[in-house]
């Protein structure tokens, strides 16, 4: 068998239960760790009608004293990825993040950016560390990017992880791993660190960095609101007071989406003869 991989998923196979010494009593299930050993799940994370001899999937982990544990638990995040975690308690060597299984990430205070509060929320990276073989988490994220990010084109269909505002809009990022930037006059709808969404590759320049958007570009993205607007006004008697006099921001704030898009949402109801149009807003037929 080969190695498990601590801080994600694996499949196992149940061993044997786990009697504890003296009474007998079970308390759990031994997992074939195949070079790590027999890997225990505790009792109340067993799924119910598991057998000897069952392969079951598991989130492995290492518990209080570093030792490998299996649970059924749904971590928040897995190695390698970038998240966004609430820290739940700090000491004296750093902050402990929640992260959806029993015990808290380690984030010691040398890969934090500034000192984590209890309550806030940080995007990291977890990973496991080389030297103490621990899981822990880092919020100095800009060193876990990968250096040979996938070849991206115009218009491609990306997960983006909301990383953190700028000047010029918000940083992201890109199919957890790499960092890209979402402009702020390409955002029509309220956004904050932590947000996960989908996102469309705008342009890779030249130096590598990516730029992307909210919303699939050009005409494509025109159609598909066309049709958003086309129920908009079936559920609002017809008609929507927003036309070529009206201010972007009134658009944006209604529709979330730019002027120039819905100009020519607008200009494809009217091809089809679905609505009639006016400087002041627009009536289906």
């Amino acid at each position: 068998m080969s190695k498990i991989t601590l801080g994600a998923y694996n499949k196992l196979t149940v061993q044997k239960v786990a009697l504890r010494e003296g009474n007998g009593e079970p308390f759990g299930l031994y997992l074939d760790g195949g070079r790590e050993g027999e890997i225990l799940m505790p009792q109340k994370y067993v799924p119910e009608g598991v057998e000897i001899g069952d392969e079951i999937e598991v989130f492995v982990y290492l518990d209080q004293e570093e030792r490998p544990v299996a649970t059924t638990e749904k971590p928040l995040a897995q190695a390698g990825d970038f998240a966004y975690l609430e820290c739940s308690w700090v000491n004296e060597y750093g902050a402990f993040l929640s992260w959806g299984v029993t015990k808290d990430l380690f984030c010691p205070f040398r890969e934090q950016k500034k000192r984590m509060e209890v309550g806030n929320s940080y995007i990291v990276h977890i990973h496991l560390d080389e030297e103490t073989y621990r899981l822990v988490a880092s919020a100095k994220v800009e060193h876990y990017f990968s250096e040979t990010p996938p070849i991206y084109h115009p218009g491609q269909e990306a997960d983006l992880l909301v990383w953190q505002k700028t000047d010029l809009g918000f940083k992201v990022i890109v199919d957890n791993c790499c960092p890209g930037l979402v402009y702020e006059d390409q955002i029509f709808r309220y956004i904050h660190t932590g947000d996960r969404l989908k996102g469309y590759i705008s342009t890779v320049r030249a130096d590598g960095k990516i730029d992307c958007t909210l919303q699939p570009s050009g005409q494509k993205h025109a159609e598909d609101f066309a049709e958003v607007l086309l129920q908009y006004l079936k559920d609002n008697g017809g008609a929507c007071d927003l036309g070529d006099k009206s201010e972007a921001e009134d658009i944006k704030r209604r529709f979330q989406v730019s002027k120039k898009v819905y100009k020519r949402a607008v200009g494809d109801l009217y091809k089809r003869r679905l609505i009639t149009v006016g400087p002041l807003g627009i009536k289906l037929v």
